[in-house]
């Protein structure tokens, strides 16, 4: 199985060394990151070896970034116009089957690149697949190229975009695979390098079952559920309460009176009573007057009146 690394750890230089081809542009090394220069335009880079089989993957950490295509390619031919590019252009990742110089895109995330993503496309067989630090962002079945080893980069001359740490290999088919590891030899320190760390991701295997535990159980809280009522219920009901509302009345009413009381008011006489006078005695005198008269008269019983 072939592989091939370069964490572009030297002095800067337009001479990129004997790992790499330069298909097209002008890359150097500038501050132990790789280049692809500020002329224009997009350019192409090729690692020199290719890899022993069509089934492999290829990654890079993007140390600076822009708003401008920029990104890894597996399963190339020997001038890059033919094979699989994962890149990003400011906005999205988009996984991109190249034919001829003609580019499809199979699948994309959306997503800016940032400082420290760490880029990589993989092929094994028909299935092609699309990382961005070490997370799965796009798998897809496409048998647009079926064979080709050659693998590197493609990146818009742009001053603004660097790369570093680049690494490829071959992958056995059907096998699982987790986050690449990159094994470099010891470098002579040339000069000082910082570069923002990417997420790590941890990935464990599963392990057999080499013995028995036991524990004891907490009891156990009953839950229950509520029912759905699946059938009727009757009962008897008690003696209703008679509960009743005052009504306005509406019409008449009549009742027996009781036993009148008469009041009567005396009346003045108004004349002289024509009955005999009692009591009087012959010859005495007495006066006699009417009721609507204020003069006397005086007379002898039994004598004639005058």
């Amino acid at each position: 199985m072939a592989s091939f690394t370069d964490d572009f750890n030297r002095l800067d230089s337009t001479d990129l060394g004997p790992g790499w081809v330069q298909v097209s542009g002008f890359w150097s090394i500038a501050s132990n990151r790789l280049s692809p220069g500020s002329d224009g335009g997009t350019i192409i880079l090729r690692a020199a070896g290719a890899m022993d089989t069509s089934d492999h993957s290829a990654q890079v950490t993007i140390a600076a970034t822009t708003a401008a295509s920029h990104g890894v390619w597996c399963r190339g031919n020997s001038n890059i116009s033919s094979g699989y590019l994962w890149r990003n252009d400011g906005s999205e990742w988009t996984l991109f089957s190249v034919v001829s110089g003609t580019f499809t895109a199979i699948g994309s995330y959306a997503a800016a690149a940032a400082p420290g993503d760490v880029a990589k496309v993989q092929a094994v067989g028909s299935t092609i697949k699309g990382f961005v630090n070490g997370v799965e962002r796009v798998s897809v079945v496409n048998t647009a190229v079926a064979s080709g080893t050659s693998v590197g980069l493609r990146s818009a001359s742009s001053a603004a975009i660097r790369f570093d740490d680049f690494a490829a290999a071959d992958v056995t088919a059907g096998v699982t695979l987790g986050v690449a590891a990159e094994t470099d030899g010891a470098q002579s320190l040339a000069s000082s390098k910082a570069a923002s760390l990417g997420v790590t991701l941890e990935a464990g295997g599963a392990q057999p079952l080499v013995g028995a535990k036991t524990a004891l159980l907490l009891t156990a809280t009953a839950a229950e559920a509520a029912q759905a009522l699946t059938a009727s219920t009757s009962r008897s009901l008690t003696t209703a309460e008679d509960s009743e509302t005052a009504q306005p009345l509406t019409g008449t009413k009549t009742a027996i009176l009781g036993v009148a009381v008469e009041t009567s008011t005396a009346r003045p006489l108004a004349e002289p009573s024509p009955a005999p006078l009692l009591g009087a005695t012959v010859g005495r005198p007495y006066s006699l007057w009417s009721a609507d008269r204020a003069q006397p008269s005086t007379w002898t019983a039994g004598a004639p009146r005058a």
